[in-house]
């Protein structure tokens, strides 16, 4: 079982198995489905609790932009095992598991900008991204759109590299203005205690 519990992430190691791992995928009807997913999901909500849940501030804007964190859990779990997402999704979501509850909306949205900064990251030291100097790396919104401007052709290019291999896209996602507005604040809260302390 995949989880979290007082900032200890647990991880199925079954999922490893990338014929287990590809079969459940399948089942769920998942674009994407990896065991470093997991975790950075798992860690988004970490740090809801460690961030959001602390801060009237974050947490009133939370509510705005993901919905009421307090919704009762159980009943949003088997509303989506036995509906699943509702027509339109893709215009507010990253993903139909996000539609869930507003927790796991903030959890895949926080996997999703870290998939983002990651492979940023990786991009530049392999000479695939332009990087930029520390110390020019705007700071607050106008970072988190530059980011965004560096990702999309990015990411439009490693997916028609994966298909002229035969392969998947390598980022088969779209991020609709709304999901946008959900990792821009992530940005804005990771780049504001990180600056604070």
């Amino acid at each position: 079982m995949t989880g979290h519990h007082n900032g200890v992430i647990t991880l199925d190691l079954a999922e490893g198995d990338d014929v287990h791992r590809e079969q459940l995928r399948v089942e769920m009807g998942e674009p994407y489905r990896t065991l470093l997913g997991h975790f950075r999901h798992e860690i988004g909500h970490y740090y809801f609790y460690r961030l959001i849940d602390t801060s009237p501030g974050y947490l009133a804007r939370f509510r705005e932009l993901f919905g009421d964190p307090d919704a009762d859990y159980q009943a949003a779990l088997d509303r989506h095992y036995r509906e699943g997402a509702p027509a339109g999704w893709e215009q507010r979501f990253v993903s139909p598991y996000a539609t869930m509850h507003p927790s796991e909306d903030w959890a895949e949205t926080f996997a999703h900008y870290l998939h983002i900064r990651d492979a940023l990251d990786t991009s530049a030291s392999c000479g695939l991204a332009r990087p930029r100097p520390r110390s020019s790396v705007p700071v607050g919104a106008s970072a988190f759109r530059k980011i965004i401007e560096m990702w999309l052709p990015l990411s439009w290019s490693l997916n028609m590299v994966n298909r002229s291999m035969g392969h998947d896209d390598l980022y088969p996602f779209v991020l609709p203005a709304a999901v946008l507005d959900k990792m821009g604040f992530i940005h804005t809260v990771i780049d504001e205690v990180t600056r604070t302390g």
